[in-house]
């Protein structure tokens, strides 16, 4: 009780931060020069590197119950780095039995692996959630082999813990811990043949450890259901190329001339089609077609406009148009742009086919441009056309 009096409250408050057991600085300048500390680290590196690794071990596994992943893997590198280190004077100086060393470093080793995997596998947030996903919401539409919101850090770490389970079953392939823990870590990377190889493998170990059966059945119906989407994929991509192939060659055989730009308007699912069936060549062809009225600044759409329908029957139901206020579209003509740059007249009566066939006019980013002008201003119209084009 004198000692503590002869010292005051700060000297007491320095003495109790360089013992460890007290310590709140933990900056390196406070860790550095303590006699303390010295000696607990030269405790650690005492005795043989069997005895040393198994510290780190042991500190490793108490760390792993308190669920402090981080520190655990430190400890376990610590642990394996301690076994390839060379052996002290000290040691060699011993009477060891080498056998029984190399066996305590092998049990050592493998357990650090292991639960270095399993601490891999714990500081990895996305942890299972891809063969969850699938299990339980297969309509989400997982794609095989991307893992929807999984970091580079997440990857990587399944990635070391399929490593150290590789090292682990080096040592020991019987070693079942590292079957599950492997499974799980290539489950996670959309491995799926490689998790249902390594599942399989360790059930013939332990055929009634109840973690690899549900291991094995949960990636089994990821398989067949990503299987399942891949097959279905591939159905809609070949009747698409179908479909795609059909229409080109019925736009060949009526001389239809089509072309695209490097930057086609956003149309949805609007596009030339064939109807009922995409794949009949006996089926009609219909064309998104818009109706400009170039001396007003205003258009309408016709989403499908049938190779047989003609232009007047649907002017019929499209005017008198709500915005001319003259009535003067009660009697129109219209009018396309030729491939030459020049104007051609599509007659009200003639069918969009007759129009579009023959090569004169092209059908730009799948969609019929005609230009509709009241017939008492078509003669204006087309001049300043012309007069716009250096025609005139």
């Amino acid at each position: 009780m004198a000692s503590v009096k002869a010292h005051s409250v700060d000297e007491i408050t320095q003495l109790m931060n360089r013992t460890p057991l007290f310590m709140t600085d933990l900056s390196p300048e406070a860790l550095a020069d303590n006699p303390e500390l010295d000696a607990i680290r030269a405790l650690q590196y005492e005795g043989t590197r069997a005895e040393v690794a198994q510290g780190f071990r042991e500190s490793g596994n108490e760390c792993a119950r308190g669920k402090l992943w981080k520190d655990a893997k430190e400890f376990y590198i610590k642990a394996l780095a301690a076994l390839k280190a060379k052996r002290s004077e000290d040691e060699s100086g011993l009477d060891l039995n080498e056998e029984e060393e190399r066996e305590k470093e092998r049990e050592i080793e493998e357990a650090c692996y292991v639960n270095r995997a399993l601490c891999n596998l714990e500081l990895s947030k996305f942890f299972f959630t891809l063969i969850q996903g699938l299990c339980e919401h297969p309509t989400h539409g997982a794609t095989y082999g991307v893992m929807p919101q999984t970091s580079d850090g997440n990857i990587e770490n399944y990635r070391q813990t399929t490593l150290d389970c590789a090292h682990t079953l080096q040592l020991n392939p019987k070693n079942v811990k590292a079957h599950y823990r492997s499974g799980q870590a290539l489950s996670s990377l959309a491995r799926l043949d490689e998790a249902l190889d390594v599942c399989t493998r360790g059930l013939t170990l332990d055929p009634t450890n109840a973690p690899l059966k549900a291991l094995l059945n949960k990636t089994t119906s990821a398989k067949e259901l990503l299987d399942g989407q891949g097959r279905k994929r591939q159905e809609r991509e070949l009747l698409k190329k179908r479909e795609e192939g059909m229409l080109r060659a019925a736009l060949m055989a009526r001389m239809i001339r089509t072309r695209t730009t490097g930057q086609p308007p956003d149309m949805e699912d609007t596009a030339i089609k064939l109807v009922p069936d995409p794949l009949s060549p006996t089926s009609t062809l219909v064309f998104p077609v818009v109706l400009l009225y170039p001396l007003h600044l205003q258009s309408d759409f016709i989403k499908s406009f049938g190779e047989e329908q003609t232009l007047g029957g649907h002017l019929e139901y499209m005017l008198p148009l709500p915005w001319d206020e003259k009535g003067e579209y009660k009697d129109v003509e219209a009018y396309m742009e030729t491939v030459a740059g020049g104007l051609v007249k599509v007659g009200k009566k003639v069918p969009l086919l007759k129009v579009l066939s023959g090569g004169k006019v092209e059908v730009v980013d799948e969609i019929v441009r005609i230009n509709v002008v009241p017939k008492a201003r078509a003669a204006e119209w087309i001049e300043e056309v012309k007069r716009r084009k250096g025609k005139a």
